[in-house]
Protein backbone atom coordinates (compact mmCIF):
# COMPACT_ATOMS: atom_id res chain seq x y z
CA UNK A 1 0.00 0.00 0.00
CA UNK A 2 0.91 3.66 -0.42
CA UNK A 3 1.98 4.91 2.71
CA UNK A 4 -0.29 8.17 3.16
CA UNK A 5 2.57 10.07 5.82
CA UNK A 6 5.03 12.36 4.31
CA UNK A 7 8.11 11.98 5.25
CA UNK A 8 8.48 15.69 5.65
CA UNK A 9 7.24 15.30 9.23
CA UNK A 10 10.23 13.10 9.62
CA UNK A 11 12.89 15.50 8.33
CA UNK A 12 14.89 16.06 11.47
CA UNK A 13 15.48 12.33 11.97
CA UNK A 14 17.55 12.06 8.29
CA UNK A 15 18.78 16.06 7.71
CA UNK A 16 22.60 15.00 8.90
CA UNK A 17 22.17 12.08 6.50
CA UNK A 18 21.09 13.62 4.13
CA UNK A 19 24.06 16.64 4.46
CA UNK A 20 26.54 13.32 4.68
CA UNK A 21 26.04 11.62 1.76
CA UNK A 22 25.41 14.89 -0.63
CA UNK A 23 29.04 16.21 0.44
CA UNK A 24 30.19 12.38 -1.04
CA UNK A 25 32.85 13.22 -3.45
CA UNK A 26 32.63 11.83 -6.73
CA UNK A 27 35.49 12.80 -8.95
CA UNK A 28 33.63 13.83 -12.16
CA UNK A 29 36.77 15.32 -14.08
CA UNK A 30 40.21 14.24 -12.02
CA UNK A 31 41.45 11.09 -9.99
CA UNK A 32 44.00 11.23 -7.96
CA UNK A 33 44.87 7.51 -8.23
CA UNK A 34 46.77 5.35 -10.53
CA UNK A 35 45.72 5.69 -14.19
CA UNK A 36 45.91 2.60 -16.56
CA UNK A 37 47.38 4.01 -19.92
CA UNK A 38 47.84 0.96 -21.95
CA UNK A 39 44.99 -1.44 -20.35
CA UNK A 40 45.11 -5.11 -21.02
CA UNK A 41 41.83 -6.78 -21.22
CA UNK A 42 40.31 -10.00 -20.91
CA UNK A 43 37.34 -9.63 -23.27
CA UNK A 44 35.91 -7.25 -25.39
CA UNK A 45 35.69 -3.93 -22.91
CA UNK A 46 32.89 -2.43 -25.49
CA UNK A 47 30.05 -4.58 -24.86
CA UNK A 48 27.88 -2.33 -23.53
CA UNK A 49 28.43 -0.26 -27.21
CA UNK A 50 28.48 3.73 -27.39
CA UNK A 51 25.59 6.60 -27.02
CA UNK A 52 25.21 10.21 -27.46
CA UNK A 53 22.67 13.16 -26.16
CA UNK A 54 21.72 15.92 -25.09
CA UNK A 55 22.48 17.78 -28.22
CA UNK A 56 23.56 21.63 -28.74
CA UNK A 57 24.39 23.65 -31.57
CA UNK A 58 28.25 23.00 -31.30
CA UNK A 59 28.61 19.69 -29.73
CA UNK A 60 26.93 16.68 -28.06
CA UNK A 61 27.57 14.58 -25.14
CA UNK A 62 29.64 11.20 -26.08
CA UNK A 63 28.79 7.89 -23.72
CA UNK A 64 30.77 4.67 -23.15
CA UNK A 65 31.25 2.22 -20.39
CA UNK A 66 34.47 -0.17 -20.53
CA UNK A 67 32.74 -3.42 -18.95
CA UNK A 68 34.27 -6.93 -20.00
CA UNK A 69 32.29 -8.44 -18.40
CA UNK A 70 29.13 -6.69 -17.61
CA UNK A 71 27.06 -8.26 -15.99
CA UNK A 72 29.39 -9.62 -13.83
CA UNK A 73 30.77 -6.24 -12.03
CA UNK A 74 32.21 -4.92 -15.27
CA UNK A 75 35.04 -6.80 -14.81
CA UNK A 76 37.52 -4.00 -14.80
CA UNK A 77 40.32 -3.04 -12.08
CA UNK A 78 39.70 -0.56 -9.34
CA UNK A 79 42.29 1.99 -11.47
CA UNK A 80 40.68 4.85 -14.00
CA UNK A 81 41.72 3.99 -17.48
CA UNK A 82 42.36 6.43 -19.88
CA UNK A 83 40.50 5.97 -23.30
CA UNK A 84 40.72 8.38 -26.39
CA UNK A 85 37.66 9.43 -28.98
CA UNK A 86 37.03 10.63 -31.88
CA UNK A 87 34.65 12.37 -34.15
CA UNK A 88 34.32 12.27 -37.98
CA UNK A 89 32.75 14.19 -40.49
CA UNK A 90 32.46 10.09 -42.54
CA UNK A 91 31.83 6.70 -41.04
CA UNK A 92 35.60 5.55 -42.22
CA UNK A 93 37.16 8.48 -39.73
CA UNK A 94 38.80 9.78 -43.06
CA UNK A 95 38.53 13.61 -41.76
CA UNK A 96 38.47 13.56 -38.28
CA UNK A 97 37.38 16.73 -36.75
CA UNK A 98 37.77 16.34 -33.10
CA UNK A 99 39.39 14.34 -31.07
CA UNK A 100 40.78 14.03 -27.27
CA UNK A 101 41.22 11.64 -23.98
CA UNK A 102 39.12 10.83 -20.95
CA UNK A 103 39.00 8.94 -17.85
CA UNK A 104 37.03 6.02 -17.09
CA UNK A 105 36.82 6.38 -13.55
CA UNK A 106 36.03 3.06 -11.16
CA UNK A 107 34.23 5.55 -8.50
CA UNK A 108 31.81 6.18 -11.67
CA UNK A 109 31.82 1.91 -13.26
CA UNK A 110 33.96 2.78 -15.75
CA UNK A 111 31.66 4.95 -17.72
CA UNK A 112 32.69 8.36 -20.01
CA UNK A 113 30.91 11.11 -20.38
CA UNK A 114 32.52 13.19 -23.26
CA UNK A 115 30.99 16.80 -23.91
CA UNK A 116 32.48 17.33 -27.32
CA UNK A 117 32.22 21.50 -29.06
CA UNK A 118 33.14 22.87 -31.88
CA UNK A 119 30.96 21.30 -34.20
CA UNK A 120 29.29 22.66 -36.62
CA UNK A 121 25.30 22.96 -35.91
CA UNK A 122 22.67 20.31 -37.33
CA UNK A 123 25.25 18.06 -38.89
CA UNK A 124 25.80 14.49 -38.70
CA UNK A 125 28.60 13.51 -37.14
CA UNK A 126 30.54 9.94 -36.51
CA UNK A 127 32.05 8.88 -33.11
CA UNK A 128 34.39 6.24 -31.61
CA UNK A 129 36.59 5.37 -28.39
CA UNK A 130 39.61 3.49 -28.00
CA UNK A 131 41.12 1.65 -24.65
CA UNK A 132 44.29 -0.10 -25.23
CA UNK A 133 44.11 -2.13 -28.48
CA UNK A 134 40.45 -1.90 -28.62
CA UNK A 135 38.04 0.00 -30.14
CA UNK A 136 34.34 0.64 -29.86
CA UNK A 137 31.58 0.20 -32.43
CA UNK A 138 30.89 3.16 -34.38
CA UNK A 139 28.56 5.98 -33.11
CA UNK A 140 26.17 8.25 -35.40
CA UNK A 141 25.28 11.46 -33.69
CA UNK A 142 23.59 15.17 -34.62
CA UNK A 143 24.32 18.16 -33.23
CA UNK A 144 21.15 20.76 -32.79
CA UNK A 145 20.42 23.79 -35.20
CA UNK A 146 22.34 27.17 -34.57
CA UNK A 147 19.54 29.40 -31.61
CA UNK A 148 18.75 31.72 -34.69
CA UNK A 149 17.53 28.88 -37.55
CA UNK A 150 14.33 27.72 -38.80
CA UNK A 151 15.16 23.95 -39.60
CA UNK A 152 12.51 23.24 -42.30
CA UNK A 153 11.62 20.03 -40.49
CA UNK A 154 12.94 18.19 -37.50
CA UNK A 155 11.62 14.76 -36.60
CA UNK A 156 11.78 12.62 -33.98
CA UNK A 157 10.61 9.72 -31.52
CA UNK A 158 9.42 9.04 -28.18
CA UNK A 159 9.26 5.95 -26.30
CA UNK A 160 8.72 4.89 -22.28
CA UNK A 161 8.53 1.78 -20.13
CA UNK A 162 10.62 -1.12 -21.26
CA UNK A 163 10.36 -4.03 -18.80
CA UNK A 164 12.66 -6.50 -19.83
CA UNK A 165 10.89 -9.53 -18.50
CA UNK A 166 7.19 -8.01 -19.63
CA UNK A 167 9.12 -8.61 -23.92
CA UNK A 168 11.17 -7.35 -26.85
CA UNK A 169 12.23 -3.99 -27.95
CA UNK A 170 11.03 -4.69 -30.93
CA UNK A 171 9.88 -0.98 -31.99
CA UNK A 172 13.99 0.05 -31.84
CA UNK A 173 14.91 -1.72 -34.87
CA UNK A 174 11.87 0.08 -36.59
CA UNK A 175 12.50 3.26 -35.18
CA UNK A 176 16.39 3.17 -36.40
CA UNK A 177 14.95 2.72 -40.04
CA UNK A 178 13.56 6.34 -39.82
CA UNK A 179 14.88 9.30 -40.82
CA UNK A 180 15.32 10.58 -37.36
CA UNK A 181 17.19 13.33 -35.70
CA UNK A 182 16.81 12.92 -32.15
CA UNK A 183 14.94 9.95 -29.71
CA UNK A 184 13.11 11.14 -26.22
CA UNK A 185 13.19 8.89 -23.62
CA UNK A 186 10.21 9.41 -21.05
CA UNK A 187 11.15 7.16 -18.72
CA UNK A 188 11.07 3.55 -16.95
CA UNK A 189 14.14 2.84 -18.95
CA UNK A 190 14.55 -0.27 -16.80
CA UNK A 191 12.66 -2.19 -14.34
CA UNK A 192 13.45 -2.46 -10.18
CA UNK A 193 11.91 -5.88 -9.53
CA UNK A 194 13.29 -8.99 -8.98
CA UNK A 195 13.56 -12.10 -11.65
CA UNK A 196 10.26 -13.93 -12.05
CA UNK A 197 10.44 -16.91 -14.48
CA UNK A 198 7.81 -17.96 -16.81
CA UNK A 199 8.30 -14.70 -19.36
CA UNK A 200 9.68 -14.18 -22.50
CA UNK A 201 13.01 -12.34 -20.31
CA UNK A 202 14.05 -12.56 -16.90
CA UNK A 203 16.06 -10.08 -14.60
CA UNK A 204 18.89 -10.96 -13.57
CA UNK A 205 18.64 -11.01 -8.93
CA UNK A 206 16.42 -9.77 -6.90
CA UNK A 207 14.99 -6.81 -6.60
CA UNK A 208 17.34 -4.19 -6.61
CA UNK A 209 18.77 -1.58 -4.18
CA UNK A 210 22.66 -1.56 -4.07
CA UNK A 211 24.94 0.41 -6.70
CA UNK A 212 26.24 -3.05 -7.91
CA UNK A 213 22.57 -4.30 -8.55
CA UNK A 214 21.51 -1.23 -10.54
CA UNK A 215 24.94 -1.13 -12.69
CA UNK A 216 23.94 -5.03 -13.41
CA UNK A 217 20.33 -4.13 -14.18
CA UNK A 218 21.16 -1.27 -16.39
CA UNK A 219 23.94 -3.78 -17.76
CA UNK A 220 21.29 -6.39 -18.85
CA UNK A 221 19.42 -3.72 -20.91
CA UNK A 222 21.99 -1.81 -22.54
CA UNK A 223 23.30 -5.67 -23.86
CA UNK A 224 19.68 -5.92 -25.88
CA UNK A 225 21.15 -5.27 -29.36
CA UNK A 226 17.54 -3.69 -30.21
CA UNK A 227 18.08 -1.04 -27.78
CA UNK A 228 21.79 -0.38 -28.14
CA UNK A 229 21.61 0.06 -31.91
CA UNK A 230 19.20 2.65 -31.39
CA UNK A 231 21.21 4.60 -28.90
CA UNK A 232 24.42 4.06 -31.55
CA UNK A 233 22.20 5.56 -34.22
CA UNK A 234 20.64 8.69 -32.61
CA UNK A 235 21.62 11.24 -30.27
CA UNK A 236 18.75 10.64 -27.28
CA UNK A 237 17.19 12.87 -24.29
CA UNK A 238 15.93 11.09 -21.55
CA UNK A 239 14.44 11.77 -18.16
CA UNK A 240 13.07 9.08 -15.84
CA UNK A 241 10.37 8.42 -14.06
CA UNK A 242 9.77 6.11 -11.13
CA UNK A 243 11.33 2.48 -11.85
CA UNK A 244 14.53 3.50 -12.58
CA UNK A 245 14.77 4.03 -8.44
CA UNK A 246 11.48 2.42 -6.62
CA UNK A 247 7.81 2.40 -8.11
CA UNK A 248 5.72 4.60 -7.91
CA UNK A 249 7.83 6.94 -5.42
CA UNK A 250 7.21 10.70 -4.53
CA UNK A 251 10.27 12.63 -3.47
CA UNK A 252 11.13 11.53 -0.10
CA UNK A 253 8.05 9.09 0.39
CA UNK A 254 8.18 5.54 -0.80
CA UNK A 255 5.93 3.18 -1.78
CA UNK A 256 5.89 0.96 1.14
CA UNK A 257 5.47 1.02 4.43
CA UNK A 258 7.83 1.32 7.30
CA UNK A 259 11.06 2.38 4.77
CA UNK A 260 13.69 3.81 7.16
CA UNK A 261 14.72 7.45 5.57
CA UNK A 262 18.30 6.62 5.95
CA UNK A 263 17.61 2.99 3.75
CA UNK A 264 15.31 4.83 1.34
CA UNK A 265 17.74 7.98 0.76
CA UNK A 266 20.81 5.55 0.44
CA UNK A 267 19.34 3.59 -2.51
CA UNK A 268 17.91 6.20 -3.89
CA UNK A 269 21.59 7.30 -4.23
CA UNK A 270 22.48 3.87 -5.69
CA UNK A 271 20.13 4.71 -8.43
CA UNK A 272 20.26 7.94 -9.15
CA UNK A 273 24.29 7.23 -9.59
CA UNK A 274 23.96 4.41 -12.15
CA UNK A 275 21.42 6.30 -14.08
CA UNK A 276 24.04 9.06 -14.62
CA UNK A 277 26.62 6.38 -15.19
CA UNK A 278 24.77 4.56 -18.12
CA UNK A 279 23.33 7.86 -19.93
CA UNK A 280 24.39 10.38 -22.02
CA UNK A 281 24.00 12.89 -19.80
CA UNK A 282 25.93 16.81 -19.19
CA UNK A 283 27.83 17.60 -15.70
CA UNK A 284 25.34 19.56 -14.94
CA UNK A 285 23.04 16.37 -14.33
CA UNK A 286 25.79 15.10 -12.38
CA UNK A 287 24.24 12.93 -8.76
CA UNK A 288 24.99 14.96 -5.57
CA UNK A 289 24.23 11.95 -3.01
CA UNK A 290 20.60 11.04 -3.47
CA UNK A 291 19.89 14.27 -5.35
CA UNK A 292 19.96 14.98 -9.36
CA UNK A 293 19.09 17.46 -11.17
CA UNK A 294 17.34 16.15 -14.62
CA UNK A 295 14.83 19.36 -15.74
CA UNK A 296 16.67 21.01 -18.28
CA UNK A 297 16.18 22.87 -21.94
CA UNK A 298 17.39 21.51 -25.13
CA UNK A 299 16.19 23.99 -27.85
CA UNK A 300 16.31 23.25 -31.58
CA UNK A 301 16.78 26.63 -33.17
CA UNK A 302 13.40 28.37 -33.23
CA UNK A 303 11.70 25.33 -34.51
CA UNK A 304 11.04 23.49 -31.21
CA UNK A 305 11.94 24.08 -27.52
CA UNK A 306 12.35 20.68 -25.71
CA UNK A 307 11.63 21.26 -22.19
CA UNK A 308 12.40 18.05 -20.28
CA UNK A 309 10.89 17.19 -16.61
CA UNK A 310 11.05 15.43 -13.79
CA UNK A 311 7.79 14.61 -12.18
CA UNK A 312 9.33 12.15 -9.84
CA UNK A 313 11.67 13.99 -7.85
CA UNK A 314 10.45 17.02 -6.47
CA UNK A 315 6.46 15.74 -6.12
CA UNK A 316 4.26 15.92 -2.57
CA UNK A 317 3.00 12.51 -1.71
CA UNK A 318 0.10 11.04 -4.06
CA UNK A 319 -3.21 12.73 -2.34
CA UNK A 320 -5.99 10.51 -1.27
CA UNK A 321 -4.15 7.27 -0.88
CA UNK A 322 -3.07 7.01 -4.67
CA UNK A 323 -5.27 4.94 -7.24
CA UNK A 324 -8.10 6.36 -8.67
CA UNK A 325 -10.15 8.98 -6.50
CA UNK A 326 -12.40 11.47 -6.62
CA UNK A 327 -10.71 14.86 -7.31
CA UNK A 328 -11.39 16.45 -3.61
CA UNK A 329 -9.87 17.17 -0.87
CA UNK A 330 -5.80 16.94 -0.72
CA UNK A 331 -6.08 16.44 -4.81
CA UNK A 332 -7.01 20.28 -4.79
CA UNK A 333 -4.55 21.32 -2.11
CA UNK A 334 -2.70 24.38 -3.45
CA UNK A 335 0.72 23.51 -1.65
CA UNK A 336 0.81 19.91 -3.25
CA UNK A 337 2.88 20.40 -6.30
CA UNK A 338 4.02 18.18 -8.99
CA UNK A 339 7.22 19.69 -10.27
CA UNK A 340 8.37 21.40 -7.08
CA UNK A 341 8.70 25.32 -7.09
CA UNK A 342 12.11 25.51 -8.17
CA UNK A 343 11.80 23.15 -11.19
CA UNK A 344 8.03 25.02 -12.12
CA UNK A 345 9.69 28.37 -11.73
CA UNK A 346 12.71 27.34 -14.18
CA UNK A 347 9.80 26.08 -16.71
CA UNK A 348 7.65 29.25 -16.73
CA UNK A 349 10.70 31.23 -16.88
CA UNK A 350 11.64 28.95 -19.97
CA UNK A 351 8.20 28.88 -21.93
CA UNK A 352 8.12 33.08 -20.97
CA UNK A 353 11.50 33.42 -22.49
CA UNK A 354 11.12 30.98 -25.56
CA UNK A 355 10.95 31.93 -29.08
CA UNK A 356 10.65 28.60 -30.40
CA UNK A 357 7.41 27.51 -32.79
CA UNK A 358 6.82 24.45 -30.91
CA UNK A 359 7.43 24.18 -26.77
CA UNK A 360 7.74 21.03 -26.35
CA UNK A 361 7.22 19.71 -22.68
CA UNK A 362 9.03 16.18 -22.27
CA UNK A 363 7.86 14.83 -18.95
CA UNK A 364 6.20 11.72 -17.68
CA UNK A 365 2.75 11.43 -16.32
CA UNK A 366 -0.68 12.33 -18.06
CA UNK A 367 -2.07 15.51 -17.59
CA UNK A 368 -5.07 15.62 -19.40
CA UNK A 369 -7.82 15.02 -16.59
CA UNK A 370 -9.41 11.75 -17.66
CA UNK A 371 -12.32 10.49 -15.29
CA UNK A 372 -11.93 6.72 -15.51
CA UNK A 373 -15.03 6.23 -13.14
CA UNK A 374 -18.99 5.44 -13.92
CA UNK A 375 -21.46 7.45 -14.56
CA UNK A 376 -21.34 10.60 -11.32
CA UNK A 377 -19.16 8.36 -9.93
CA UNK A 378 -15.72 10.08 -11.38
CA UNK A 379 -12.02 8.56 -10.71
CA UNK A 380 -9.10 10.59 -11.41
CA UNK A 381 -5.63 8.86 -10.98
CA UNK A 382 -4.23 10.20 -8.21
CA UNK A 383 -0.48 9.79 -9.77
CA UNK A 384 -0.97 11.45 -12.24
CA UNK A 385 -1.07 15.15 -12.99
CA UNK A 386 -5.07 15.54 -11.82
CA UNK A 387 -3.82 13.95 -8.14
CA UNK A 388 -2.08 18.12 -8.17
CA UNK A 389 -5.04 20.13 -9.58
CA UNK A 390 -4.20 23.62 -8.71
CA UNK A 391 -0.59 23.25 -10.02
CA UNK A 392 -1.81 21.61 -13.09
CA UNK A 393 -4.38 24.25 -13.62
CA UNK A 394 -1.89 26.91 -12.83
CA UNK A 395 0.38 25.31 -15.32
CA UNK A 396 -2.40 25.59 -18.26
CA UNK A 397 -3.26 29.39 -17.15
CA UNK A 398 0.30 29.77 -17.66
CA UNK A 399 0.18 28.22 -21.04
CA UNK A 400 -2.86 30.57 -22.24
CA UNK A 401 -1.94 34.15 -19.93
CA UNK A 402 1.37 34.13 -21.05
CA UNK A 403 0.56 32.89 -24.86
CA UNK A 404 3.24 30.57 -24.81
CA UNK A 405 3.49 29.53 -28.57
CA UNK A 406 2.27 25.91 -29.17
CA UNK A 407 2.55 24.31 -26.02
CA UNK A 408 3.03 20.37 -27.12
CA UNK A 409 2.67 17.77 -24.11
CA UNK A 410 4.92 14.33 -24.49
CA UNK A 411 3.83 11.78 -22.15
CA UNK A 412 4.82 7.82 -21.21
CA UNK A 413 4.16 5.88 -17.76
CA UNK A 414 0.66 4.18 -19.06
CA UNK A 415 1.32 2.22 -21.24
CA UNK A 416 -1.57 3.50 -23.61
CA UNK A 417 -1.56 5.93 -26.50
CA UNK A 418 -3.73 8.57 -26.35
CA UNK A 419 -4.42 11.88 -27.74
CA UNK A 420 -5.98 14.97 -25.83
CA UNK A 421 -6.97 18.23 -26.10
CA UNK A 422 -5.54 20.78 -23.14
CA UNK A 423 -8.78 22.74 -21.84
CA UNK A 424 -8.17 25.76 -19.49
CA UNK A 425 -10.92 24.50 -17.77
CA UNK A 426 -12.54 20.64 -18.49
CA UNK A 427 -15.05 21.59 -16.11
CA UNK A 428 -16.30 24.49 -17.92
CA UNK A 429 -18.07 24.07 -21.24
CA UNK A 430 -16.83 25.66 -24.20
CA UNK A 431 -13.45 26.20 -21.78
CA UNK A 432 -10.39 26.95 -24.61
CA UNK A 433 -8.18 24.63 -26.02
CA UNK A 434 -4.48 25.76 -24.67
CA UNK A 435 -2.34 22.92 -25.51
CA UNK A 436 -2.16 19.19 -26.81
CA UNK A 437 -0.81 16.05 -25.42
CA UNK A 438 0.07 13.20 -26.65
CA UNK A 439 0.65 10.43 -24.82
CA UNK A 440 3.00 7.11 -25.90
CA UNK A 441 2.78 3.56 -25.13
CA UNK A 442 5.16 1.13 -23.64
CA UNK A 443 8.07 -0.45 -25.95
CA UNK A 444 7.56 -3.61 -24.29
CA UNK A 445 5.75 -3.15 -20.93
CA UNK A 446 2.86 -5.26 -20.08
CA UNK A 447 3.56 -7.50 -22.56
CA UNK A 448 1.89 -7.77 -26.19
CA UNK A 449 -0.96 -5.17 -24.97
CA UNK A 450 -3.71 -4.50 -28.63
CA UNK A 451 -6.40 -5.57 -25.93
CA UNK A 452 -9.38 -3.63 -24.93
CA UNK A 453 -9.05 -2.05 -21.30
CA UNK A 454 -12.52 -1.11 -19.94
CA UNK A 455 -11.72 1.56 -17.87
CA UNK A 456 -9.97 3.42 -20.70
CA UNK A 457 -12.83 2.22 -23.33
CA UNK A 458 -15.10 3.98 -21.23
CA UNK A 459 -12.80 6.93 -20.08
CA UNK A 460 -12.10 7.43 -24.30
CA UNK A 461 -16.31 7.79 -25.02
CA UNK A 462 -17.34 10.02 -21.85
CA UNK A 463 -14.10 12.89 -22.01
CA UNK A 464 -14.78 15.29 -24.38
CA UNK A 465 -11.18 16.21 -25.23
CA UNK A 466 -9.95 12.67 -25.86
CA UNK A 467 -8.92 12.12 -29.37
CA UNK A 468 -7.50 9.10 -29.55
CA UNK A 469 -6.79 6.04 -28.01
CA UNK A 470 -5.20 2.54 -28.43
CA UNK A 471 -3.47 -0.37 -25.77
CA UNK A 472 -0.52 -1.75 -28.48
CA UNK A 473 2.76 -1.73 -27.56
CA UNK A 474 5.19 0.81 -29.98
CA UNK A 475 6.82 3.91 -30.23
CA UNK A 476 5.69 7.45 -31.54
CA UNK A 477 6.98 9.58 -34.33
CA UNK A 478 6.92 13.50 -34.62
CA UNK A 479 7.49 15.52 -37.79
CA UNK A 480 7.69 18.66 -37.02
CA UNK A 481 7.78 21.99 -39.88
CA UNK A 482 7.16 25.96 -38.80
CA UNK A 483 3.21 25.20 -39.78
CA UNK A 484 2.26 21.59 -38.81
CA UNK A 485 3.23 19.37 -36.09
CA UNK A 486 2.59 15.71 -37.62
CA UNK A 487 2.17 12.48 -34.93
CA UNK A 488 2.57 8.81 -35.88
CA UNK A 489 1.48 5.96 -33.67
CA UNK A 490 3.67 3.06 -34.54
CA UNK A 491 2.48 0.07 -33.17
CA UNK A 492 4.08 -3.06 -32.60
CA UNK A 493 1.40 -6.33 -33.00
CA UNK A 494 3.67 -8.03 -30.40
CA UNK A 495 7.08 -8.22 -28.09
CA UNK A 496 6.57 -12.10 -26.45
CA UNK A 497 9.29 -12.61 -29.16
CA UNK A 498 11.61 -11.13 -31.22
CA UNK A 499 10.65 -9.48 -35.03
CA UNK A 500 7.80 -7.69 -35.34
CA UNK A 501 6.47 -5.83 -38.27
CA UNK A 502 5.21 -2.26 -37.48
CA UNK A 503 2.27 -0.76 -38.17
CA UNK A 504 1.09 3.22 -38.42
CA UNK A 505 -2.11 2.80 -35.92
CA UNK A 506 -3.20 6.73 -36.59
CA UNK A 507 -1.53 10.17 -37.61
CA UNK A 508 -2.70 13.67 -36.05
CA UNK A 509 -1.74 16.82 -37.16
CA UNK A 510 -1.55 20.34 -34.82
CA UNK A 511 -1.33 24.14 -36.60
CA UNK A 512 0.59 26.21 -35.49
CA UNK A 513 -1.38 28.48 -33.80
CA UNK A 514 -4.33 26.08 -33.25
CA UNK A 515 -4.02 23.92 -30.57
CA UNK A 516 -5.46 20.91 -30.22
CA UNK A 517 -5.07 17.66 -32.48
CA UNK A 518 -7.17 16.53 -35.76
CA UNK A 519 -6.82 13.07 -36.98
CA UNK A 520 -4.42 12.91 -40.38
Amino acid sequence: MKRTKRYGVERRDFLKYMAAVSAIPFAACHTTGPIVNRPQFTDYPFKLNVASGDPEPDGVVLWTRLAPKPLEGGGMPAESVRTRWEVATDESFTNIVRQGTALALPQLGHSVHVEVTGLKSHHWYYYRFHAGNETSPVGRTRTAPAPDAMPERARFAFTSCQHYESGYFNGYPHMAKEDLDLIVHLGDYIYEYRGIDNRPRKHLGPEIETLDQYRTRYAQYRLDEMLADAHRLFPWLVTWDDHEFDNNYADLVSEEEGIAPEKFLARRMNAYQAYYEFMPLRRRSFPQGPHMTLYRGCPYGRLANFHVLDTRQYRTDQPNGDHQKPMVGKALDPQATMLGARQEHWLMQSLAQSTATWNVLAQQVMMAPLNRGEGENARYSMDQWPGYEVSRRRLLKFFHERRVPNPVVLTGDIHVNWVTDLQLDFQAENSPVVGTEFVGTAMSSGGNGGNRIAEYERAAAQNDFVRYYNSNRGYVSCDLTPDNWTTHFRVTPFVDKPGSPIVNQASFIVENGRPGAKRA
